[in-house]
């Protein structure tokens, strides 16, 4: 069964820093029209950092359209033709002021495909060591490093909601096991 939709028309609604909105016109696969709204975006990539105590690397900051402080993995998005491995490693020197010797993918995630390009490049790094923090301008984070399966508990009790985070911390308990 063909279930592929059909661009035939687009119009820009906004363009952003981050992110821009179009309104595309779509033809079904019964041969009828609709409108689909879809935001595009670069993407990005989160690293599970553990260090050699077992302990994950997890930052704790304001997220504006959540309307909460919330837990998340060292993540951030891709620039323009930016590899994911490589941004992965440098959101989380960025961040954490660790920089991994390893770095291995735990594959990729869509967050909200019904209308959102965004993908999400997972990666698990480990044989850490200390390098200099550099937290972008604007950027308000707290690290801390929690054991990985109070990282696991967590993520089960509903204290960690970020869709990256749950997703990739339970990839790696599959991983490690």
């Amino acid at each position: 069964m063909n279930m592929e939709e059909i661009k035939i028309a687009s119009r820009a609604i906004h363009n952003g820093r981050i992110l821009n909105l179009r309104e595309d016109t779509v033809r079904l696969p019964d041969g009828s029209e609709a409108l689909r709204e879809v935001i595009e975006h670069h993407g990005g990539s989160c690293v599970a950092a553990l260090t050699e105590q077992r302990e994950l690397l997890l930052v704790r900051q304001f997220r504006y359209g959540a309307s909460k402080v919330l837990w998340e993995l060292p993540a951030g998005k891709l620039e323009q033709g930016e590899d994911p491995a490589c941004c992965a490693a440098r959101e989380l020197i960025e961040e954490t002021g660790y920089r991994a010797r390893r770095l291995q993918s735990l594959g990729c995630l869509h967050p909200t495909p019904a209308y959102c390009q965004e993908v999400i490049y997972m990666y698990y790094a480990d044989e850490l060591e200390s390098a200099q923090q550099q937290l972008d301008e604007g950027e308000f984070l707290e690290v801390s490093a929690v054991p990985f399966d109070a990282a696991v508990k967590m993520v089960m009790d509903g204290e960690i909601t970020d869709a990256k985070t749950v997703i990739a911390i339970l990839k790696l308990k599959e991983m490690l096991k």
